[in-house]
C-alpha cells in the first residue's frame, strides 16, 4: 500500500492525452497506460507494446503521477473526481 494519498480522477481520451503531454512537459514523475498494454499477458510484452508509440501517438487510458499538488493540480485540470 501507499503511504501518499491517493486521488483518482476520470477523463475523456483527449483530456488524458493533455495530461500527459503536460507531465512529459513538465518533467514529472509519470506512469502511463496504452489501450494496448491490456491485449497482453506480461509486463515484458506491456514494455514492448509501449515502446512502439510515440508520446503523441499513444491512446492513453490510465495515467498516474506524482509531484508537488500543485504543479499536479495544474496538469490534470480538466480532469474530473472518479465516482
Amino acid at each position: 500500500m501507499s503511504v501518499q494519498p491517493v486521488i483518482v480522477l476520470s477523463a475523456d481520451a483527449v483530456t488524458l492525452s493533455t495530461i500527459h503531454r503536460r507531465s512529459l512537459e513538465r518533467g514529472v514523475t509519470t506512469s502511463a497506460y496504452v489501450e494496448e498494454m491490456f491485449s497482453t499477458g506480461h509486463d515484458a510484452a506491456n514494455r514492448a507494446v509501449f515502446a512502439e508509440f510515440a508520446p503523441d501517438d499513444a491512446k492513453i487510458v490510465g495515467i498516474a503521477l506524482r509531484g508537488e499538488k500543485k504543479l499536479v493540480d495544474k496538469i490534470t485540470k480538466g480532469a474530473r473526481m472518479h465516482g
